[in-house]
């Protein structure tokens, strides 16, 4: 069935390791951090500013360089200064994506120092192509159909030949507007509004046991 797929797209955060991992609130923590001193607002207002942000446009930080002016490289630097050894390694799973037949990239909502720092602390540098992270996009995030697209162009990519695999169902749906095969990682994560799931492909608890079926089939065709 995944015979014609020959350029793999991945997610990070959620989706190379689980969403039980405590990686992503550090994250979420200090994003709510910022808003606090740079607003001047109380930790509750904070949250509902940056989830209001993070639902109105694909993540926080386009919201807030749209309405404070914020300088990206200085909101990424602050957000993502969390401790990456909470992570484990978990080197089989790249394996598993390095075997895979065809480009395997990271299509990412975060920044490539970060991604970086992930994906060695997971053991996954190896299995990847390419990277494209926030800057590529020029801050145009995921969910928002035109990311989608300057990936692609970006990368050579024929969506009707590309898989992405995703912890959140909404960053799915422009992935399969333009052909791409979609998997959804239903582990817990976080969800934006809308509770449709017609857009998804296959729908998968974890990811390691999933790619290990999957090359079995292709290695066995």
């Amino acid at each position: 069935m995944l015979g014609h797929i020959d350029s793999w797209i991945f997610d990070l955060d959620n989706t190379l390791y689980p969403a039980s991992s405590s990686l992503f609130p550090q994250i979420d923590a200090r994003m709510g951090l910022y808003i606090q001193r740079l607003l001047g607002v109380d930790p509750i207002e904070a949250h509902r500013i940056q989830k209001e942000l993070f639902h109105s446009h694909g993540m926080t930080l386009p919201g807030l360089m749209a309405l404070h002016d914020v300088d990206p490289h200085e909101f990424l630097a602050h957000v993502h200064d969390v401790d990456i050894e909470v992570l484990r390694p978990h080197p089989e799973l790249g394996d598993l994506i390095a075997r895979l037949p065809g480009r395997k990239f990271v299509f990412t909502n975060a920044d490539r120092p970060y991604a970086e720092k992930v994906l060695q602390r997971l053991g996954l540098t190896h299995a990847f192509d390419a990277l494209h992270d926030i800057h590529d996009l020029g801050y145009v995030p995921k969910p928002q159909q035109g990311a989608y697209a300057l990936m692609c162009r970006a990368h050579g990519i024929d969506a009707t030949r590309a898989l992405f695999v995703e912890d959140m169902a909404r960053n799915l749906v422009p992935a399969k507007a333009i052909g791409m095969t979609t998997v959804w990682i239903d582990n817990g994560s976080e969800q934006g509004p809308g509770a449709a799931r017609d857009h998804i492909d296959y729908t998968i608890p974890e990811l390691a046991p999933w790619l290990a079926g999957v090359l079995n089939e292709v290695e066995a065709a």
